[in-house]
């Protein structure tokens, strides 16, 4: 069925007035708040929401909705919302409109990621099948980019890993179709498990050889190459058991870094790890190095 979607401008401290209204009052079907002046929010602690000052609303209505009635109530309510526009959207099945818009990638020479709607050439390139979903990690970003293009360039043959922070598995795929032997791919998230679970059965991968599971019960036995794709404040504060769980001679890959937490992560890791690199892609680093035998 068409809907009529609703856009304004509005700010931190009555966005959840607005949205009130649009949903108790209105039957708003969905409400979704995005950046008004390009400010990212990086880092939030545990159990933290947080939200930009200048924000962007966007609410979601049935066809039939009086619209009019809507702005009306919104402009007497006296709530701080300009630039308010109105659209009907048709109906379109929104997983393949956005499908529409993903199309193969390559990182490095000869590493792909296909989507499913995507013909797969019969070549000697190495190829992942991967669409986007919930979980972090489809190659579009940065981070992810600069992990690939590392093992790419670094194929992990006959190596074992961990990919901590596994979000789609995509890292952990790749090694896997890159040569590694055996990886453990965990993450805090249950979903990021579940959808690394997914896109290893997608990729023809044996279950076996990916194993899935939450940090605090994953295998503890040091690995050839640790991979991490998360943010650098968990990275600093995990250091020392990367250290522990990196078999001397191993490699480290790390990313989610800014170019300005750079130096606090070498700091963390130069004790740990030699041969202390940076690779760089837009605002993001990514630190690569090996595990001090000592």
């Amino acid at each position: 069925m068409p809907w009529k979607q609703l856009k304004c401008h509005t700010t931190k401290s009555i966005v959840d007035d607005i949205s009130h209204l649009l949903e108790e009052k209105h039957g708003c079907l969905s409400v979704t708040y995005q950046d008004a002046e390009d400010k990212p929010v990086l880092e939030p602690l545990p159990g933290e929401t947080p939200l930009w000052d200048e924000i962007i609303l966007t609410a979601l209505f049935e066809e039939d909705v009086n619209i009019n009635a809507i702005v009306s109530d919104i402009k007497k309510a006296n709530l701080a919302c300009s630039n308010i526009s109105i659209e009907d959207l048709a109906d379109q099945t929104w997983e393949r409109s956005w499908m529409e818009n993903y199309h193969p990638m390559q990182f490095g020479k000869s590493l792909w990621i296909y989507p499913s709607n995507h013909q797969v050439p019969d070549n000697t390139d190495t190829k992942i099948l991967l669409d986007p979903g919930l979980a972090f990690g489809t190659g579009t970003h940065p981070t992810t980019a600069l992990c690939l293009e590392w093992l790419d360039a670094n194929p992990p043959k006959n190596l074992t890993a961990i990919d901590y922070g596994c979000g789609s598995g995509v890292l952990a795929i790749a090694a896997v179709k890159l040569g590694a032997t055996s990886i453990v791919a965990t993450d805090i998230d249950e979903q990021a498990l579940i959808a690394t679970q997914s896109n290893v059965k997608a990729n023809d991968i044996p279950a076996e050889t990916i194993f899935t599971s939450f940090p605090e019960a994953m295998d503890r036995t040091p690995v050839d190459l640790m991979i991490a794709n998360i943010l650098s404040g968990p990275l600093t504060e995990l250091a020392l058991e990367f250290a522990a769980l990196t078999k001397p001679q191993g490699y480290l890959v790390l990313s989610g870094i800014l170019h300005n937490q750079e130096d606090n992560i070498l700091s963390s890791y130069e004790p740990f790890y030699e041969n202390l690199q940076i690779s760089r892609k837009d605002d993001w680093s990514c630190v690569q190095g090996v595990r001090r035998t000592q």
